[in-house]
């Protein structure tokens, strides 16, 4: 079975809702799903070994958090050259983290990133129909890049 590594940063706990609607959707294409918080990945070693990797982040003050930039020197050093990838975050009005974080993902990593490019979603419509639908299908993307 392929696996997924879902690797997020959650201030408020919905980046952390969107990381388990997009684990649905990696599950509904069969793939094993681990979710981490990147505060629980020490270095490298906790990274390599998956078959696709998605990484979230909030925006908080127009950027990606400094803990995620940290993880980002981690991931690189786990040379996802390759990999298939996305990226996903939460705001509350601008969205800057998830494209940022899709960018080094593709330009730096190398990564094979879903056709869809980022996903995005305001905070007030994470937990909503539109939301979780929005994630599960991103998920499902990802999944169907594997499958």
């Amino acid at each position: 079975m392929k696996k997924a590594l879902i690797a997020y940063h959650s201030r408020t706990g919905k980046t952390e809702a969107m990381a388990n609607f997009i684990a649905e959707g990696l599950r509904f294409c069969a793939l094993e799903v681990v979710l981490k918080k990147i505060s629980e990945i020490d270095n490298e070693l906790d990274i390599v070994g998956y078959d696709a990797y998605v990484f979230g982040c909030p925006t908080y003050h127009k950027d990606m958090t400094g803990g995620m930039k940290q993880f980002l020197f981690k991931a690189e050093l786990a040379n996802l050259t390759g990999k298939i990838g996305g990226a996903f975050g939460s705001h509350t009005h601008s969205g800057e983290s998830a494209p940022m974080l899709f960018d080094t993902m593709m330009h730096v990593f190398k990564m094979d990133m879903t056709d869809l490019g980022p996903l995005k979603l305001t905070e007030a419509m994470v937990t909503g129909n539109e939301g979780v639908k929005a994630c599960q299908d991103y998920g499902k993307a990802i999944g169907n890049k594997l499958t």
